[in-house]
């Protein structure tokens, strides 16, 4: 009898698989319009704790509707998105990747932050691999976090 690995040993296992000096994994309550951070690798700045409200506009459209990638290779090109991008560029990072994670709908994203120009075109391959292969354990560690 084999035995599920508690979710945040997942998302450690991902972070270990993609990289990324800030990793963080979110779950989200599309019909609330809120999102609730489940893991990060750095709680002192992104604790896992309470929830806060979807934020609308192209990001969302993007990531959470259509279920698209979001890269952004500098801070200016993720700053309109993100209203904490001096905290993420006070911990070294200066790109981001948001990978959305699917069921019948988005559940959630997981997020890679590293230096500047640290997503090329190999990286996010392999990032959007390693969330791949492990889709499954994946959904069902964001899932006992559902809302």
């Amino acid at each position: 009898m084999t035995t599920t690995p508690p979710p945040e040993e997942i998302f450690r296992a991902l972070h270990a698989q993609t990289g990324g000096r800030l990793f963080t994994v979110t779950v989200l309550d599309r019909a609330a319009g809120l999102a609730r951070r489940v893991f990060s690798s750095h709680p002192e700045a992104y604790p896992v704790s309470g929830t806060k409200l979807m934020a609308q506009g192209a990001w969302t459209t993007q990531v959470v509707e259509r279920g698209e990638i979001f890269v952004a290779n500098t801070v200016p090109e993720f700053a309109i998105y993100f209203p904490d991008h001096a905290l993420i560029e006070s911990l070294g990072c200066g790109s981001a990747l948001n990978i959305p994670v699917k069921t019948d709908a988005v559940i959630g994203t997981v997020n890679i932050l590293d230096a500047a120009h640290y997503f090329s075109p190999q990286k996010i391959a392999s990032c959007q691999a390693a969330c791949a292969q492990s889709s499954t354990e994946l959904v069902n560690a964001m899932e006992s976090y559902a809302f």
